[in-house]
């Protein structure tokens, strides 16, 4: 039977051992993760990626962003699934991870919660979307920090002031929410109306804006 000196020794190298494989593992995940970096800049340089996309941190929630060649196509909120699944079918199969290409939107969209930016100067990809959508979401675009329109006046603005359903449907469904701040346009004669990243975020960004009191 080991002596308890013996017992000792051999839990102190036991717990080196496993420190040494702790920081070899460590190691190995912070090269693969920069190879990986590497790879995709590499990837988009060459042409051989058409969606590059990171998470951020924010106040409101973990966002996917996701840039084409074109700009922004796609902020996420948390709850949204297979959202790189549905770039590449609908964007291209060609995506990649990158903070490398993500990071001018990721810098913009903390500078913007942290209430130092209030325009937004990375291009956007509307591409894939079409019609009076497209037109909706433009009109939607130049809706300054710290005002709102009502659905009546953004259908207006996009060709068809009696499409404010429309309109309605097409903020719903925006894909670059926040940079295309839809949270920006409310119900005519009062409310909030919807917001499809829910309406205690819409809350949220009114109130960070200041369009909306700490009571409302």
């Amino acid at each position: 039977m080991p002596s308890r000196t013996e017992r000792a020794g051999n839990g102190d190298e036991a717990g080196r051992v496993a420190g040494d494989l702790r920081l070899l593992t460590a190691g190995a995940e912070d090269r693969a993760a920069r190879a990986a970096e590497r790879l995709a800049e590499g990837a988009e340089r060459a042409g051989l990626a058409d969606v590059l996309y990171a998470r951020t941190d924010s106040p409101i929630g973990t966002l996917l962003v996701a840039v084409s060649r074109h700009g922004l196509v796609r902020v996420a909120f948390p709850e949204e699934t297979d959202v790189e699944q549905d770039l590449a079918d609908t964007v291209s199969p060609r995506i990649l991870h990158s903070l490398w290409a993500t990071q001018d939107v990721r810098r913009e969209l903390d500078e913007y919660f942290d209430g130092l930016r209030h325009r937004f100067d990375v291009p956007v990809d509307l591409s894939g979307v079409h019609g009076f959508t497209r037109k909706v979401l433009r009109a939607t675009t130049r809706i300054p920090f710290g005002s709102v329109l009502t659905y009546t006046q953004v259908a207006g603005k996009a060709g068809n002031r009696r499409a404010s359903r429309a309109a309605g449907n097409a903020l719903h469904a925006n894909p670059i929410p926040i940079v295309v701040p839809c949270h920006r346009v409310v119900r005519t004669g009062g409310g909030l109306g919807g917001y499809g990243g829910t309406l205690p975020r819409k809350v949220a960004l009114l109130k960070l804006e200041g369009a909306l009191g700490e009571d409302g």
